[in-house]
């Protein structure tokens, strides 16, 4: 299975933000969305992503104000993506070598969709039940 399939199965939906809007405007989207990042896109192609790490790393922590500080100034920015030909456990690599918790699947700058450590996770328990359910047909035949 690639990233592109993936998608397919859980949606091309990609929760997304301009530069330009407040950390405030993304943080309520992220809770409204019930995610915990948005891709930050200009003119249809993605410049980074603003997570919820971002948020207490540069906000929080520097005592920022969110009301007045842009989304540009503490994304992320060439954030890591790949290609919707990527092979799921190429992409589960980039999560973790990169310690990301979110993966762009782009193509041409443009963000087909987004996958999470939570879909990899539910993708690898299904995978799991399959072959279980496959043994124990094998072992124990039905009448």
């Amino acid at each position: 299975m690639n990233a592109y399939s993936l998608l397919e199965e859980k949606g091309f939906l990609v929760r997304e933000i301009e530069p330009e809007a407040t950390v405030f405007e993304a943080v309520r989207l992220m809770d409204s969305f019930k995610v915990g990042a948005l891709m930050v896109v200009e003119d249809e192609r993605l410049v980074g992503v603003i997570s919820e790490r971002d948020y207490t790393r540069k906000v929080v922590l520097n005592n920022r104000s969110s009301k007045t500080t842009s989304v540009r100034e503490i994304m992320t920015e060439h954030p890591v993506t790949v290609s919707p030909r990527a092979d799921l456990e190429d992409c589960m690599g980039v999560m973790a070598e990169q310690r990301v918790r979110h993966l762009p699947v782009t193509e041409d700058g443009h963000v087909l969709g987004v996958i999470s450590s939570t879909d990899l996770l539910k993708l690898a328990i299904q995978q799991k039940d399959y072959v279980i359910e496959q043994l124990e047909q094998y072992i124990a035949p039905g009448p």
